[in-house]
């Protein structure tokens, strides 16, 4: 994929959850299974670092089962951020940072604090990243803010699943992209709630999460699916050190 097409999908996607930060987060409560899924991986007193954090939900859910955590949270949009900061100001038992930091630029984990984590998360993010490249250098950046016996925590949507999700998608004609500049497995989605945007979103099954790993030097640990009213709309991944690249 070429650097124009890659900069026109992320800042579509920085677009929307700008303007959509609200309503998405309105979305995203702490009791949704497809974050609750991931507590039986985080310990105690761990140090997670929540790259695309939203609205802070996970703070708010590791003051609650993992007393004793040390948070820091990354997400690109400001406002979410600053939501994040709001509602998880005054949690008595977990050391919460935030932080506006873009995951596609290099270096982006040059000056993280708390460096390095017994786990990166990274729920519903890695398919709004664009291009299998670029989705690996991310991934090798949560890698590289890892201890040694650290993981990584994955998930993302399996939109093509159902049928009430494949209603979502909209040609790219919409956003005058040609479908012939992207990958496959590329798609442009909608939303509804509180006015109609648009984002983009890449399928990323079993084989594709074997293969971003393997480039990443990481090993798969495990693979699940929880979420969702079906109960599997996400599909989640446990990732450690060790793969090849």
């Amino acid at each position: 994929m070429d650097d124009e097409t890659i900069d026109r999908l992320l800042s579509l996607n920085q677009a929307f959850y700008a303007t959509f930060a609200e309503h998405f987060s309105a979305s995203r409560p702490v009791r949704d299974p497809a974050l609750t899924a991931i507590l039986p991986y985080l310990p105690s007193r761990a140090r997670i670092l929540d790259v695309g954090c939203g609205n802070g939900r996970l703070a708010l859910l590791l003051d609650r089962e993992r007393p004793g955590s040390l948070y820091v949270g990354l997400d690109t949009i400001p406002r979410l951020v600053d939501e994040a900061r709001a509602q998880t100001g005054q949690l008595p038992r977990t050391d919460v940072t935030f932080d506006v930091v873009d995951i596609t630029q290099v270096g982006w984990t040059d000056d993280l604090p708390n460096v390095p984590f017994d786990c990166v998360v990274l729920l519903a993010v890695l398919h709004h990243v664009p291009d299998f490249h670029l989705r690996v250098r991310v991934l090798r950046g949560c890698a590289d803010a890892l201890r040694p016996e650290g993981c990584v925590i994955l998930s993302t949507w399996r939109f093509l699943a159902y049928q009430r999700m494949r209603r979502k998608i909209v040609d790219w004609d919409a956003v005058g992209i040609d479908e012939n500049d992207l990958e496959p497995g590329d798609y442009l989605l909608d939303w509804k709630r509180g006015g109609q945007g648009l984002r983009y979103c890449h399928m990323i099954d079993e084989d594709q999460v074997e293969a971003l790993a393997s480039a990443s030097s990481l090993n798969v640990r495990e693979m699940f699916r929880a979420g969702g009213r079906e109960g599997d709309l996400s599909l989640f991944a446990v990732l450690e050190k060790g793969g090849q690249a």
